[in-house]
């Protein structure tokens, strides 16, 4: 069997959160099993609501050990500064020499607003304006170095043109920034901006600002349904068609292996669960999951959340990916170096950069 005509192939993203886990190699191990694989991207998801480890920290360890594979820790900008944030996200992508990415997410519990003692937590729709604004913003300082703006000239001692530094000056409905950044322009120029886009108070922005929305569904008319909402909310907003990617987020438990999955769990969809969608049974059955959902053209992947980590992973990878790239689905090799040649996405232009022959701006 091979892919659909006119259908591309899968894009595949897999979590690799563990409770109580302390230790980075525990994580790197993970990342190259997900590597081995051929995967788009791993996630470590991160909240304030929790003791652990930093993700965007762990992941920045994670990234020389790795070649290819994408690295996306969740970076939440309630209670946090843009500016901090953008810059730390910058330089996991220099780390990664263009893998990263950044799954945006917001902190809604007055707990975790007292962490930081600053305001009172705030409703959802507010956080997730916020949460547009900061990746406004993040855009902006990316581009606020154009590309070539190092010079690095011992002889001179010149460091930067800063000719080509931009200044930034953004206001909005509760923080103000202004640039350049503190560090140079991404390889991806943006990195990729991940955004879960279940819930209607993170649509929105997820329509505008997002390069791959997550949403949770448990059937493909559900996915689909929500998919055409996102896209012509982005479309509104002037984006491409196909913007943007769309992956099906669902929890997977392969501890039955070869079995059939549980009634409920596999055929049309998996169960719909307190956490989400999960998926309970074998690598095979799951792969016809993801092939039926891809002929059906409802998502362009599947983001994918294990119960056990190391387990699922390895049953993931080893069964139902091989699965999927024997009928033509799914990649044998990464084509390109960066996450958003893995997702097939363009490296953005940067907005203030005065395209090369235009003699400058009139």
């Amino acid at each position: 069997m091979t892919s659909s005509p006119g259908r591309g192939l899968l894009h595949l993203a897999a979590a690799i959160d563990q409770e109580a886990a302390h230790d980075a190699g525990s994580y790197v191990e993970l990342a190259r099993l997900a590597e081995g694989g051929g995967l788009d991207f791993v996630t470590l998801d991160d909240t304030f609501a929790r003791p652990g480890l930093d993700a965007l920290a762990v992941l920045s360890r994670v990234a020389p050990a790795t070649s290819r594979v994408g690295l996306v820790p969740t970076v939440t900008t309630t209670h946090t500064e843009p500016f901090h944030v953008q810059a730390a996200v910058a330089t996991l992508d220099s780390a990664s020499r263009g893998r990263a990415g950044w799954r945006i997410d917001v902190s809604t519990s007055e707990g975790e607003a007292r962490l930081f003692g600053r305001r009172h937590a705030a409703p959802a729709d507010e956080l997730w304006q916020e949460a547009g604004e900061v990746a406004d913003v993040a855009a902006r300082l990316w581009d606020s170095w154009e590309d070539d703006a190092e010079i690095r000239d011992v002889a001179t001692g010149r460091f930067i043109d800063r000719d080509k530094l931009h200044h930034v000056d953004f206001e909005g409905t509760g923080f103000t920034v202004k640039g350049p950044s503190i560090v140079p322009r991404p390889p991806q120029g943006h990195p990729v901006r991940v955004v879960d886009a279940t819930d209607a108070p993170a649509r929105r922005t997820a329509a505008r600002y997002a390069d791959v929305a997550l949403i949770r569904a448990a059937s493909p008319a559900q996915a689909a349904a929500v998919r055409d909402r996102l896209r012509s909310a982005a479309a509104e907003f002037g984006r491409a068609p196909g913007t943007p990617r769309v992956l099906a987020s669902i929890v997977v438990d392969l501890g039955d292996g070869e079995h059939a999955a549980e009634r409920g769990h596999g055929g049309g969809g998996p169960r719909q669960t307190a956490q989400g969608p999960l998926y309970r049974g074998g690598p095979v059955d799951l792969a016809e999951l993801i092939a039926s959902w891809h002929a059906d053209g409802v998502v362009d992947g599947f983001h994918l959340t294990p119960t056990e980590p190391r387990r699922d992973l390895e049953r993931l990878v080893n069964g139902t990916v091989a699965l999927l790239q024997h009928r033509g689905l799914f990649r044998t090799f990464y084509p390109g170096s960066t996450l958003r040649e893995h997702l097939g996405l363009a490296r953005p232009a940067n907005r203030y950069a005065v395209p090369a022959g235009t003699g400058g701006a009139s």
